[in-house]
């Protein structure tokens, strides 16, 4: 089911579905696996060009070269959209890894570290939420990517009785702001009270 949330359309997945990103189980995996990088809005693209100094000593060695080749993005035909380049392996040419071999965004750790005040793409930021904007129309749909490598996050989400929509809190509040985040709460639990 889809509702109507101030201008954007939002399917009840988001709602009823279980989710918290479980780093210690799939290491990252959404960083490296798929067919293409991290959609980027169009404002973003200047953005990666801009703070590429700040943040390009967070990358790896492979990285820098593929940006450097490639450049920091590349328009995908299929879903007529940008989207982050990618590595020889097919990882997104920003991925860095911890200590303990997680996978985790190089511009995410120039952000922590206070470099550069860009968190990441906001496409990354609102996993497992995906936004599809259709520009013609003037509408943006937002619903809950089901992607099995996160299967972990559903276990864990569901322990936790965390929500989708709770768990990408800071991501829409970032992209819509409080307002429309207080909304969006506010339709969930009437929701779930009905259930």
């Amino acid at each position: 089911m889809m509702l109507m949330i101030q201008d954007k359309i939002v399917s009840t997945d988001i709602f009823e579905s279980k989710f918290a990103c479980n780093l210690n189980a799939c290491k990252g995996a959404c960083c490296w696996e798929g067919d293409f990088g991290a959609p980027l809005e169009k404002e973003e693209l200047q953005i990666l060009k801009d703070l590429y100094p700040k943040y390009k000593a967070y990358l790896s060695k492979e990285g820098i070269e593929r940006i450097e080749k490639l450049g920091f993005y590349e328009f995908i035909e299929e879903t007529k959209e940008f989207a982050t380049t990618l590595m020889s392996n097919g990882a997104c040419a920003y991925l860095t890894y911890n200590s303990d071999g997680s996978a985790y965004c190089g511009i995410e750790k120039a952000y922590n570290d206070g470099a550069i005040s860009y968190r990441k793409p906001i496409s990354c930021h609102l996993y497992p939420v995906r936004v599809t904007a259709n520009e013609k129309l003037a509408f943006e749909a937002l619903n809950y990517d089901v992607w099995d490598i996160c299967s972990a996050a559903c276990t864990k989400g569901e322990e936790q009785q965390i929500r989708v929509y709770e768990f990408a809190k800071d991501a829409l509040v970032r992209k819509y702001g409080e307002g429309f985040y207080e909304e969006l709460d506010e339709i969930a639990k009437d929701l779930i009270e009905d259930k």
